[in-house]
C-alpha cells in the first residue's frame, strides 16, 4: 500500500492544477473584457509616457 500514498499527492496536486487552469481560461473574455483591456492599454500608455519623460 506504500504506492497508493505515494501516488495520492500528484495526483490531488494535478487535479487542483487542472482545475486551476480550466478556472483561469474560463474567466478570459466575457462581459468584464473590454474593460480588461481598456486597464491593460492605460498601464501602458502610462508606462511608455513615462519611459518618454525619462
Amino acid at each position: 500500500m506504500d504506492y497508493v500514498s505515494a501516488l495520492v499527492p500528484p495526483v490531488v496536486m494535478a487535479a487542483f492544477f487542472i482545475g486551476l487552469v480550466v478556472t483561469i481560461v474560463k474567466s478570459q473574455g466575457g462581459s468584464n473584457k473590454n474593460k480588461e483591456d481598456a486597464a491593460a492599454e492605460a498601464a501602458e500608455a502610462a508606462e511608455a509616457g513615462a519611459a518618454v519623460q525619462r
